[in-house]
């Protein structure tokens, strides 16, 4: 059976909904990290990602998600800020950086890109048996995506206007140039190829700036689906990693 595993990116927002930068703070506050959710520093100060253990069971499934968003909220209250599933701001904001030696050489290298995207997505691992597997998957479920961007758009409204878009996040997000759709890779070969080529001409820093829409995860034997925004319900992002 095969395990499923949910990251989610949350909005820290103050009383009167304007991007909190406490995240350093929340943090310091953690507990240590045991058998059940996690939470951890994303590239602004205004966000907390929280990470699910991988499970068998979308029931199980559900309780760890929520049980990250209480544990992000819970951080976030200590210091006046609450934990929000929204994929953007709908107020205006000027997103403040991590402090992290990785994230300053993006700021440095990517400029506004990198210091003006305050966005959250749904991120869904999926157990694979072997990376020959995982590649195949993406192959196949590329021409899916599209849906699931479709059922977990969250995030209509960004600096206190309505965007016209359903998902304004996929489109702020694909400034990134490794993010978006893929062509068929066919192999693992070629895969590395086009990883490899991205980092070796300095498009992105390393294999964890590879933003596409479905990529193979380079720190678990996983795919990782990130095309979705962050649901505002728990149990749809619990439809989104079912499907």
């Amino acid at each position: 059976m095969r395990t499923v595993g949910v990251e989610e990116e949350l909005l820290l927002v103050d009383a009167r909904g304007f991007a909190a930068p406490v995240a350093p703070l929340a943090l310091a506050d953690a507990p240590p990290e045991g058998d059940g959710p996690a939470v951890s520093a994303e590239i602004q100060q205004e966000m907390l990602e929280t990470q699910t253990p991988p499970q068998t069971s979308m029931t199980t499934l559900l309780a760890d998600i929520v049980a990250g968003r209480e544990l992000a909220d819970r951080l976030a209250l200590r210091h006046g800020a609450r934990a929000v599933a929204l994929a953007m701001s709908p107020r205006r904001l000027r997103p403040h950086a991590t402090p992290d030696p990785r994230y300053d050489r993006m700021m440095e290298r990517y400029g506004l890109t990198a210091r003006g995207t305050l966005v959250c997505g749904c991120h869904v691992h999926v157990g694979i048996a072997s990376r020959e597997e995982g590649v195949a998957v993406l192959d196949r479920i590329r021409t899916w995506l599209p849906v699931l961007l479709a059922l977990t758009a969250n995030s209509p409204f960004a600096g206190g206007v309505d965007t016209g878009h359903a998902s304004y996040r996929f489109v702020v997000w694909h400034q990134w140039q490794s993010a978006g759709p893929t062509d068929v890779f066919g192999s693992v070969e070629a895969y590395d190829l086009f990883e490899r080529i991205l980092v070796d001409t300095g498009v992105i820093l390393d294999k964890g700036m590879l933003y596409l829409d479905a990529r193979l995860s380079h720190k678990q034997p996983t795919i990782e689906i990130r095309v979705a925004d962050v649901c505002l319900d728990a149990r749809d992002t619990v439809v989104l990693a079912a499907l």
